[in-house]
């Protein structure tokens, strides 16, 4: 390495650290997530009562994380979504994430009050918040595992 040149070091180097940042690896938090097919939250969420109240793998698009613990993040896909929440606050999913997770975890329908309204906006950052903004249920899904994949850079 003492014949390159000092600006090929950080060349080399800067290029090696975009291969890590558009890397596909997944990042796994909380338990091992187990083997199977993960259910689309719009399919889900279009049959609740069929996929509620017992643990299984959800996947969707990462739309927000919580910006104060990272103890829950919500999923979309087709303009259904999902808030999952860590169960026993576990561990921690990074307050930037982004991309796609798969989830481990029961899905259930929750009713929104004002006050949880306006936590849920005050851990997402969100400043002057209104309750009347917010959906009066939601879709929850309580995660012993999560599984992101980064975001796919060609789109």
């Amino acid at each position: 390495m003492k014949n390159l040149p000092r600006d090929m070091i950080g060349v080399a180097a800067m290029a090696a650290s975009l291969v890590l940042a558009f890397s596909t690896k997944a990042a796994d938090f909380g338990a091992p997530l187990p083997k199977g097919e993960a259910v689309s939250i719009d399919i889900a969420a279009a049959n609740a009562q069929a996929y509620a109240d017992k643990p299984q793998l959800f996947a969707g698009r990462i739309t927000e994380v919580c910006q104060k613990e990272g103890c829950w993040l919500m999923i979309e896909e087709n303009g259904m979504a999902a808030r999952v929440m860590v169960k026993d606050h576990a561990f921690a999913v990074p307050k930037d994430a982004s991309g796609r997770a798969v989830v481990y975890g029961v899905l259930s329908e929750k009713a929104m009050t004002p006050e949880a309204a306006k936590h849920m906006a005050e851990d997402a950052g969100h400043e002057g918040h209104a309750a009347h903004d917010v959906l009066p249920k939601e879709y929850r899904i309580l995660a012993t595992a999560v599984s992101i994949t980064a975001p796919d850079r060609d789109k």
